[in-house]
């Protein structure tokens, strides 16, 4: 059996306003992630996939707050370690964070390698600025970056250079786990394509043993991942294989959310594409039962009266929804027709 790298139990994280408000981005989302695997997590903007990733580092800063929950990293929990420990012990080494908009992380002011130095001193302070340069030369290289690249300041690198260089800079410790945040958004096609052929890399040249891959392109983690985890309104509403979770989603969101996107994979092409009606609900007061219910066409009073817990759906599969797999599937084979 796969030793898991990654494991999230019942985590809740919040947000806290400047009028005291809550805003519970993340409520209650349990994943486990094994060595050699890569999870993928889609869903809509501001349906908690960045607050999750965020949460997963184990290091908050307001207005972020940990509410309940474990986080275990490599057998580790480290919810409840002291912040520095975090940062010194588990942030880079064992669990490490590509954050949107990536190409925006270098200091501007200063040459790449010598923000690498910074990153490596913090976990090493004793090693020296030629052990730091060929690190990163033989790590840059073997990603396929010019070594010339360190010598470099952010400005004088293109947009794709500079998410790579991130990339390469986040797993200079050789993580156990990796958290990409949308990657490759904000870029043309081609770096896109460069970018995500980069981040598979990790995993193939064992760089890194797991690889967390947040996107709302729930169609392009068909290619990257193992598994699939959708989100909505900071819980999770189905997860299951990247195969079942495209070809074959169950919940009514996972659904719309497939026919709302363009899709080059052979038997999704001629889908006829359909917008989801209506907005997500406000998470400082969501609603008491099923949160997609106010634009779902097939929810019944009882979707609305109490919370609605994740059911199993056999083979490791898993959505959140009162009606059963048979009688939705029934109910999309009608709309088909």
């Amino acid at each position: 059996m796969a030793k898991v790298v990654l494991q999230v139990n019942e985590l809740t994280t919040r947000y806290i306003t400047r009028f005291r408000e809550n805003v519970y981005a993340v409520d209650h989302v349990s994943l486990k992630v094994e060595e050699g695997k890569s999870l993928g997590i889609a869903g809509e903007s501001g349906c908690g996939k960045s607050t999750l990733a965020l949460s997963l580092m184990g290091y908050y800063f307001a207005p972020l707050h940990y509410t309940s929950g474990e986080i275990i990293v490599n057998e580790r929990n480290i919810t409840g370690m002291d912040p520095d420990d975090v940062r010194k012990t588990i942030l880079g080494s064992e669990i490490s964070y590509i954050p949107q908009a990536a190409m925006n992380a270098l200091n501007p002011t200063r040459r790449v390698i010598n923000f690498i130095e910074d990153v490596v001193r913090a976990h090493n302070p004793n090693i020296t600025r030629s052990e730091v340069y060929e690190l990163a030369r033989e790590r840059f290289e073997l990603l396929g970056l010019p070594a010339e690249v360190l010598q470099k300041f952010p400005v004088e690198l293109s947009g794709g250079m500079k998410q790579r260089t991130v990339i390469a800079t986040s797993v200079i410790l050789s993580p156990k786990v990796l958290v990409a945040d949308e990657p490759s958004s904000a870029l043309d096609v081609t770096s896109q394509k460069m970018v995500i052929k980069m981040v598979m890399d990790l995993m193939d040249k064992g760089i890194i043993k797991a690889l967390v891959f947040i996107t709302h392109e729930l169609p392009l983690l068909y290619n990257v991942t193992d598994d699939i985890m959708v989100m909505y309104a900071g819980q999770v509403v189905e997860k299951g294989t990247a195969e079942e979770m495209v070809f074959d989603p169950i919940h009514p969101y996972t659904r719309a959310l497939m026919g709302s996107i363009i899709v080059p994979e052979a038997g999704l092409r001629n889908v006829k594409l359909t917008a989801i009606p209506g907005t997500p609900p406000n998470l400082k007061n969501p609603p008491s039962g099923c949160r997609f219910a106010d634009r779902c066409r097939y929810a019944m009073p009882e979707c609305r009266a109490n919370s609605i817990e994740l059911r199993d759906a056999g083979n490791g599969r898993a959505y959140r929804c009162i009606i059963p797999v048979e009688d939705l599937k029934k109910a999309y084979k009608h709309d088909q027709q």
